[in-house]
């Protein structure tokens, strides 16, 4: 039996990874007054976040219809595969994977199993990678599934924001909240592990990394790092550099966040995803 891998545009792996494993990514939207664009495919990344400072009106997101998913189910069908599996962006987060699994429901030509991934960007992208190495290998939906939820339960993602503004604009943080931490210098850091988002405020983006830092410490040992940016690639090896010493793994991707997360961080945040080592 043979197993596709679909995904949504918020995985944020790098084109080369998605063409080489052939996997289905199915881009969400993003509104920028009343134009309408496709994630990952009518709108760069540098351009959305070299221009959102400046939108008029906060661009906002939305989920992929029931029927871009069962066109992407079919037309794997089509090409021969014998089950799909769909792997999304937490549930917490977006109704993508809800939307999936309606979709899911209605298609009936082959088996469609959908996972919410729990996690976002590279925490989705790199159970989505490892996946379809797995099932390029011949491997079982079983023996993915049981892989996917391991690696669920070892990966973590932080990031801080450079400001509080955007998450404001998005409706997404109390407007009086929002106007305190501007005032005090606050700098916010977002966490995702274990299927749950977490959320800090530290004074300045000197203390806010050292807590990047710190909370690096408390997931050692590490067995992958990769880097995440809103269009800061300079600031996230900067930090990188300062991160060496717990690093003891090659860097494996530094990734601009897809627009429809960085709609709501704004340009100028860093962090990475990390999985941890198996305990012995």
């Amino acid at each position: 039996m043979s197993i596709a891998i679909v995904t949504d545009s918020t995985c944020d792996l790098p084109q080369h990874v998605v063409h080489e494993l052939g996997i289905k990514v199915i881009p969400l939207f993003i509104n920028i007054g009343d134009k309408g664009y496709l994630d990952g495919v009518d709108i760069t990344r540098k351009d959305f976040y070299t221009n959102l400072p400046g939108y008029t009106s906060h661009p906002t997101t939305g989920t992929p219809g029931m029927d871009a998913f069962k066109d992407a189910y079919q037309s794997l069908a089509d090409k021969g595969y014998t089950e799909i599996l769909s792997i999304h962006i937490s549930e917490k987060l977006s109704a993508t994977v809800n939307v999936a699994r309606n979709a899911a429901q209605e298609f009936k030509q082959i088996p469609v199993t959908v996972r919410d991934s729990g996690q976002l960007s590279l925490g989705t992208g790199l159970q989505v990678e490892r996946a379809a190495r797995m099932a390029a290998e011949g491997k079982s939906m079983q023996e993915i599934e049981r892989m996917l939820d391991d690696l669920r339960e070892r990966t973590f993602v932080a990031a801080r924001l450079d400001t509080l503004e955007f998450l404001r604009r998005s409706g997404r943080m109390n407007r009086f909240i929002a106007g305190i931490g501007s005032l005090l210098q606050l700098k916010p850091i977002l966490t995702m592990e274990h299927g749950l988002p977490g959320s800090e405020r530290v004074r300045t983006t000197h203390k806010a990394e050292i807590r990047l830092l710190k909370m690096l410490e408390e997931h050692q040992p590490i067995e992958h790092f990769s880097l995440l940016h809103t269009n800061a690639a300079e600031q996230a090896v900067a930090f990188s550099e300062q991160a060496a010493h717990l690093i003891p793994v090659s860097i494996t991707y530094t990734m601009d966040i897809t627009p429809v997360i960085g709609a709501h961080l704004g340009p100028g945040a860093v962090g990475y995803v990390l999985i941890s080592k198996k305990p012995a």
